[in-house]
């Protein structure tokens, strides 16, 4: 049994080749002679040579009505036109509104000279009619007329619709990209810039101790182990980029801050509480901010000394670090890039976030709800 995957991947014509040959072989059943469209009222003619010839004209071009549209709809009005003039009514002429609606769908270019043409050669048609002593009068043929017009009505709203459709998708894959842009930007911001602000302190406070041989070999060790750690974290961050990467944990806080203790920060670190297990992104959500205003605090404040202090709740987690006789690091160079990208993943999360200066210094305040998936 061919697979529906399997049927799309083939040709239109393909697709359309089955709808076509079932009306030919319904057009040339005896049961259903004289069983099709009406339009005029003339008398019934019997199926000839000539009968054939408008079934298979009627009937075939459908294999191209999504491909050639606009030949798949002259053609079966041309056989439409001598069907009903001869009088075989056949099963065949259904081929017309379908024929519209797929015209209506499909046609990109040349529409309304399309409509006005099969408009008048439908008048044509109805003339034509009316010299053979046609009793559908004009009620009957405006009628059909509309019914015509309402087929290609319908393909002309399909077109409509998919068009709306591939704009909205083209609008939410653009802005898809955009917002894995932003995030990817937003990482590379946390990871290398927190690493590579404590390389810089650490190589600037090496060049006083040239002559304290042992702190000069421990700064330069620290320098080391940083820029190591700062490869790991930029691994961990081209993994998240492969699909088949399975989220995990950013790293451990007391590490974080022994490390930017080494890059001569003094700091004073309280955590109260344990982490619940379902704390999904909240608590690499705490870590980021933490990471960022130490990084801060080394880049504007380098010496003062940083308080920081971690709260893990049953239903969030509380992250406040101030560093003392820090002026806004925005004020001194910064960009504030680091803190707008916190504001962004702590209101992801529903939580609230604050930096700003208070009377100790520069205070950096997050309220993360726990629990919310990564």
């Amino acid at each position: 049994m061919i697979s529906l995957q399997r049927w799309r991947g083939w040709d239109v014509r393909v697709q359309d080749a089955p709808l076509a040959l079932l009306l030919v072989l319904a057009s040339v059943v005896p049961a259903l002679h004289d069983k099709g469209t009406q339009l005029g009222g003339l008398p019934n003619r019997p199926f000839d040579a000539l009968a054939i010839a408008v079934i298979a004209l009627e009937c075939l071009p459908l294999i191209v009505r999504r491909k050639w549209p606009l030949v798949c709809l002259a053609l079966v009005s041309i056989a439409f036109v001598v069907d009903q003039l001869q009088g075989y009514h056949t099963v065949g002429g259904t081929a017309l509104p379908i024929a519209l609606i797929s015209a209506g769908l499909h046609l990109a270019h040349h529409r309304r000279t399309t409509v006005i043409a099969a408009s008048a050669g439908y008048v044509g048609l109805a003339i034509g009619l009316e010299l053979r002593g046609s009793t559908e009068g004009v009620a009957g043929f405006v009628t059909f007329y509309l019914a015509l017009a309402a087929a290609w009505g319908i393909g002309a709203w399909l077109r409509l619709s998919r068009s709306a459709e591939e704009e909205r998708r083209r609008h939410v894959a653009a802005a898809t990209r955009v917002a894995e842009r932003t995030s990817i930007a937003r990482e590379l911001h946390d990871v290398v810039t927190h690493h590579v602000t404590a390389m810089v302190v650490q190589a600037e406070a090496a060049r006083y101790l040239t002559a304290a041989p042992e702190r000069l070999d421990q700064t330069l060790q620290a320098i080391t182990d940083t820029g190591r750690r700062s490869l790991t974290d930029l691994r961990h961050l081209l993994d998240l980029l492969n699909p088949d990467h399975s989220p995990e944990s950013v790293g451990d806080l007391r590490t974080l801050v022994e490390q930017t203790r080494l890059a001569g920060q003094p700091i004073e670190f309280a955590e109260e509480g344990e982490a619940v297990r379902d704390a999904g992104s909240a608590e690499a959500v705490a870590y980021r901010v933490v990471q960022e205003a130490l990084t801060n605090a080394l880049k504007y404040a380098h010496g003062n000394p940083t308080n920081v202090y971690v709260r893990y709740g049953e239903r969030e987690i509380t992250v406040e670090v101030g560093t003392e006789g820090a002026r806004s690091f925005t004020a001194v160079g910064g960009s504030g890039r680091g803190l707008a990208g916190l504001r962004e993943r702590v209101g992801v999360l529903g939580g609230e976030f604050s930096a700003g200066q208070r009377d100790s210094g520069f205070v950096v305040h997050a309220r993360i709800p726990a629990g919310n998936p990564a």
